[in-house]
């Protein structure tokens, strides 16, 4: 019975919070300032989550050519610039992730 209560609470927080946002706003009009820094705020997050997953895959720095997420990350980031393209980008990273990891694993490399 704890766990419905606690999931209970999580609920009411979690929407309590996301509901306020939807009540306030029309009425709220942000500096021009704050809006500008605000579109920084997805690109740093996402950097923040994604660098120390493909820079440290174990518990150690691992830069060098046989860390596939480093070789998958460096390539999607070569076509993200280069084409422009989301779903471009996500397919060719992971096929290359998983051809670097397969060339490591069967000794090509």
């Amino acid at each position: 019975m704890d766990e419905v209560f606690l999931i209970a609470g999580m609920f009411l927080v979690t929407f309590a919070i996301r509901y306020s946002m939807f009540v306030v706003a029309g009425r709220v009009e942000f500096p021009a300032r704050l809006v500008s820094t605000l579109r920084y705020v997805p690109p740093a997050v996402l950097t923040a989550i994604i660098v120390p997953a493909v820079l440290m895959p174990g518990d150690h720095l691992a830069v060098s050519y046989t860390n596939p997420y480093l070789v998958g990350g460096l390539v999607a980031c070569g076509v993200g610039w280069v084409s422009q393209s989301l779903l471009l980008t996500i397919v060719v990273g992971m096929a290359a992730f998983w051809g670097w990891q397969w060339f490591l694993t069967v000794g090509l490399v």
